[in-house]
């Protein structure tokens, strides 16, 4: 990866009454407001610096950790320091959610219209949380495809036991220890895609008319598959960093019955939230102490920005009630669906439904990823992909900043390529979705993420498409169209 590019810099004076190190840290905090380094982008080396300004490796180094200090670069391990995401003067964030405290049946009459709404090829789906094709290997998961069918013609076409390719789960066992999982092959089951292990999961351990708890805003599919299953659903507060309350949580379990818990606790869908490894564990505590299952979809857990991958709820299962589903869907393809569930003790049972639901996953598939996993370019790939969504989602949030009315408020996720978007002030979401498809640009209302409809001034961008000038002159539009829905809202209230 190359250096981001910056200006000559004049020579340091030393008459300023700064130290040396202090007018290089002003030098390159300048460049950052001004947007010539931008979020995401590589620093020249200390050693670059250090011969462009005539000046010590130390004053580099001293510069670099002010900088760090100041929140407007970070270090990162053999790679050198990049400008930090929070460098960017952001909306404000949305507040924590407030549901109706009320068990309820799910209703998606509304979603399936406008699922059937956006369909159109010419429309730029800012709605839909898909990746660009353009951030995938696929040209080496398409010779990885014809290896496999070639070197396995006759077993890529039979049936296979219902856990999955033995490769594939002995690969994924060993990616579970970046998650902080310590799991062998045979304790997984591959499915057709993170959807399935999560349907699978809510058939093993609910019956109809059960209650299950979920965040809120939830993800539509999660509330779809609830629907098809009869399930009511209650709806618990959810902060657009630290994830769902879990004193509401607490409440809930000691005040009725819950059959299960559902959630995305690494960077969910669809405010983007992360629950720390302390909220994390009690999580874990809490349903223990009320013997009730946690379904964690966390297949947006590779794609954290900076530091370590976040840990998986998973990792702090000690009694086996955490059934853990994930795929590669948002990092290598979407179109292979190939997933995995990490039941614990519902091992059987999720064996079982596996088989009731569509009895095996593809093979070929199956060992195509295997391969991409075995051959070591997974962690490479999850490099560019991170720093991409970084970027693209860096840019989403600019425009935001630079068309949107000025009291829209957006989440600020450290991961994974969907933006919550709130505007206040008698602003709706439904009626821009549909001013917006008129000009072929689709957005994610809220009520889509609530099964009670809610939500109606919220909606779901996507930022997992390269940024391009369509893309760019999309979100003017919304941004005026959203201006324009509130200036007739005030003259409409006006007496």
């Amino acid at each position: 990866m190359s250096t981001s590019p910056i200006p000559q810099l004049s020579p340091l004076q030393t008459s300023t009454g700064q130290t040396l190190y202090e007018q290089v840290a002003e030098r390159i905090q300048a460049l950052i407001r001004e947007g010539t380094l931008e979020p995401g982008d590589r620093l020249p080396s200390v050693r670059q610096l250090k011969q462009q300004l005539s000046v010590s490796m130390s004053t580099v180094l001293e510069a670099y950790r002010l900088l760090e200090d100041r929140g407007f670069i970070m270090a990162r391990p053999q790679s050198g320091y990049y400008v930090k995401t929070t460098a960017l003067a952001l909306p404000n964030e949305p507040s924590q959610s407030m549901p109706t405290p009320q068990v309820r049946p799910v209703d998606i009459s509304l979603m399936l219209r406008l699922l059937r709404m956006d369909l159109s090829p010419e429309t730029i789906h800012l709605g839909a949380a898909v990746p660009g094709l353009e951030h995938f290997p696929i040209n080496t998961l398409n010779r990885l495809m014809g290896q496999v069918m070639r070197n396995n013609p006759m077993a890529v076409h039979t049936y296979k036991t219902v856990p999955g390719c033995e490769p594939l789960r002995r690969e994924v066992a060993k990616r579970m220890l970046n998650a902080g999982c310590s799991i062998t092959p045979d304790q997984i089951v591959v499915t057709a895609g993170a959807t399935e292990a999560c349907y699978i999961a809510l058939r093993t351990v609910t019956q109809p008319g059960d209650t299950v708890v979920i965040e809120s805003p939830a993800y539509y599919a999660v509330l779809e598959a609830m629907n098809s299953l009869g399930l009511n659903v209650l709806e618990l507060p959810t902060h657009p960093r630290d994830g769902i309350s879990l004193s509401a949580l607490q409440s809930a379990l000691e005040h009725q019955p819950v059959a299960a818990c559902m959630l995305v606790s690494n960077f969910s869908n669809p405010i983007g939230s992360c629950m720390g490894d302390r909220n994390k564990k009690a999580l874990v505590d809490l349903l223990n102490q009320h013997d009730v299952p946690l379904i964690d979809d966390d297949v947006y857990g590779d794609l954290n920005f900076e530091g370590s991958r976040p840990k998986a709820i998973k990792a702090f299962d000690t009694e086996g009630r955490v059934i853990y589903c994930s795929s590669v869907s948002k990092t290598l393809s979407p179109g292979l669906r190939v997933g995995w569930c990490i039941p614990g003790r519902y091992q059987q049972q999720v064996e079982h439904m596996k088989v009731v639901v569509s009895h095996m996953t593809a093979t070929a598939p199956q060992l195509a990823v295997a391969a991409f996993f075995a051959n070591g370019g997974y962690d490479r790939h999850l490099r560019n992909l991170r720093r991409a969504y970084q970027q693209q989602m860096n840019r989403m949030l600019q425009a935001i900043l630079d068309y949107f009315p000025a009291e829209t408020r957006v989440t600020r996720p450290s991961g994974g390529h969907v933006l919550w978007v709130e505007i206040p002030g008698g602003f709706d979401a439904l009626e821009l979705f549909e001013d917006a498809i008129q000009y072929h640009i689709s957005i994610a209302p809220g009520p889509m993420f609530s099964a009670s409809n809610g939500y109606r001034n919220c909606f779901r961008l996507n930022t997992g498409l390269p940024w391009s000038d369509a893309i760019d002159q999309a979100m003017k539009t919304l941004g005026d169209l959203a201006k324009k829905q509130l200036a007739r809202t005030i003259l409409a209230s006006s007496p």
